[in-house]
């Protein structure tokens, strides 16, 4: 029993504005949620549903239920034991990736399974928010909806405050930190043909620790991208390795797992990657700068991410200085 209850008259009163107090809470939660709608304010990525058992369980259903809305699988792969991350296209994202001569990022959206705990969570790339942050024009509405009827969806997710298309296109983490169109030049050829020749050759080498998971050809001829997974096995560095970044970074109770993998983007006869002081932040804008769980402890990895990938592209490194 509480002061209010020991005195007449008022408990009912007390139960009169709590549905008052209830109404109106609800009227101003569903205002906020209009307003946020209305700014077109996103996060990088979907969290589609949850289940239980075993990442491996729910592979093929995830693969089947993609290509039944219209999605190709271009690659997969799973960077450690508790993840499994599938790469899809379609049309629509080709189209949007050749409306410019470096939007070939948009060319495929992820989709990981990832166990945590008790829970497997089945997440994916926002496309819209990648459409943004990569430049990209075009009407990507279908390919949202497709992924939101092949996979479900519960919410967007990632950072605490999310950012309208104009923040995204604009992004940098703060000031010297590089921006969309500063990225790692990784070699350079006489040719788009003799630039892919020699990705290829690096990837299936595995040359600098990197894989190839998937590769896309854009529409026109003058892009290529691929998807690589980056390992330390063979480098010994682990500030370049998959593993050891998502770590450190990837930390919050549903997991941004459809982050990987890093691209290598082949844009006529010159080979290059977003730099990951530009690629890591603009999914993760919330890290914090220092601390547990921030990007002071991956702070040798942009350097170690382009000295593999530069060596995946057959090209020479060179100082940034």
């Amino acid at each position: 029993m509480n002061l209010y209850e020991e005195l007449p008259g008022v408990n009912s009163m007390i139960k009169v504005n709590t549905k008052v107090l209830a109404v109106t809470a609800a009227a101003v939660i569903s205002m906020a949620s209009m307003v946020a709608n209305a700014a077109g304010e996103m996060k990088p990525f979907i969290l589609g549903s949850t289940t239980t058992g075993s990442v491996g369980d729910q592979v093929a259903g995830v693969k089947k239920s993609l290509t039944d809305n219209g999605f190709e699988v271009v690659g997969e792969y799973s960077p450690y034991e508790t993840a499994h991350i599938i790469i899809v296209t379609n049309n629509d994202l080709k189209k949007a990736a050749a409306s410019h001569d470096r939007g070939g990022y948009a060319a495929g959206q992820r989709i990981a399974i990832t166990k945590v705990g008790d829970q497997v969570q089945i997440t994916y790339t926002n496309p819209v928010y990648m459409a943004a942050a990569y430049h990209v024009k075009g009407n990507i509405s279908a390919v949202t909806s497709a992924l939101k009827k092949a996979l479900g969806e519960v919410k967007e997710f990632g950072p605490a405050e999310g950012m309208d298309a104009e923040d995204i296109a604009g992004y940098h983490y703060t000031f010297g930190m590089e921006y969309f169109d500063e990225p790692y030049s990784l070699a350079s050829y006489d040719s788009h043909a003799e630039a892919i020749a020699a990705v290829e050759k690096g990837l299936a080498a595995q040359a600098g620790g990197a894989t190839k998971v998937y590769r896309i050809d854009i529409p026109g001829g003058k892009q290529t991208v691929f998807g690589v997974g980056l390992s330390s096995e063979t480098t010994g560095n682990k500030y370049m390795d998959d593993t050891f970044i998502m770590n450190e970074i990837d930390f919050k109770e549903t997991r941004s797992t459809a982050h990987l993998p890093y691209e290598i983007l082949v844009t006529g006869d010159e080979v290059e990657a977003l730099h990951a002081r530009f690629r890591i932040a603009v999914n993760f804008p919330d890290l914090s700068m220092m601390g547990s769980n921030s990007f002071m402890n991956i702070m040798p990895s942009p350097d170690a991410i382009k000295a593999s990938l530069t060596e995946a592209a057959g090209g020479e490194l060179e100082s940034d200085f």
